[in-house]
């Protein structure tokens, strides 16, 4: 990819393309310099913010595409403990166009979550401990990803991006936080 990666404007709750489900891209689109120009600028702005994920809904953009990355020193601040409890572990930079959950677990668990396009704030989020996901790559190929835990929770949240959902209208409103409060009080909280 030439060229300098930008670092994109994350919007923020409140901007109506973050409610409207995104246009899939086709093959042909995924491969157009346009959108290879994109998915590396998604993942300077991810990296910067920084976080696990960002969907292109989340920089303005109605695609249905993501990019998603969970670095090891993004966990340096947990214990053992919370990473084996969260199913944590490094995920590789990947990229993910057009998914579709074809398989989820019964069993879930319940995390606080929070989300770039609400900056500050998280919330306990019930989801299936595992998926199944239909996707195309950042080369327009498929590919069918199988997660669990933190990963699985991941896919989760982006894909709800590029439907229109956010963490809010599945959390517990009652866990509603900031992100000072929660790292404040995180000890009390069980799970």
């Amino acid at each position: 990819m030439a060229g300098a990666a930008l670092r994109l404007k994350i919007v923020q709750a409140g901007e109506p393309v973050l409610r409207q489900r995104a246009r899939p891209l086709s093959p042909e689109e995924i491969r157009s310099a346009a959108v290879q120009a994109l998915i590396g600028h998604m993942r300077e702005t991810m990296r910067d913010a920084p976080g696990v994920g960002l969907a292109a809904p989340q920089i303005g953009q109605g695609l249905q595409l993501a990019v998603i990355e969970d670095r090891a020193d993004y966990q340096k601040s947990l214990s053992a403990e919370e990473l084996a409890a969260r199913g944590r572990e490094p995920v590789p930079f990947h990229v993910i166009v057009n998914p579709e959950i074809i398989a989820r677990s019964e069993e879930t668990d319940v995390f606080h979550e929070g989300c770039l396009s609400l900056a500050g704030f998280s919330a306990r989020v019930e989801r299936a401990r595992s998926v199944r996901v239909s996707c195309l790559d950042q080369w327009g190929e498929a590919r069918i990803i199988e997660a669990s835990g933190w990963y699985a929770r991941i896919l989760q949240h982006e894909i709800d991006h590029l439907h229109g959902s956010l963490y809010i209208d599945r959390m517990d409103p009652r866990s509603f936080t900031s992100q000072a409060n929660y790292a404040r009080y995180r000890d009390i909280e069980s799970g």
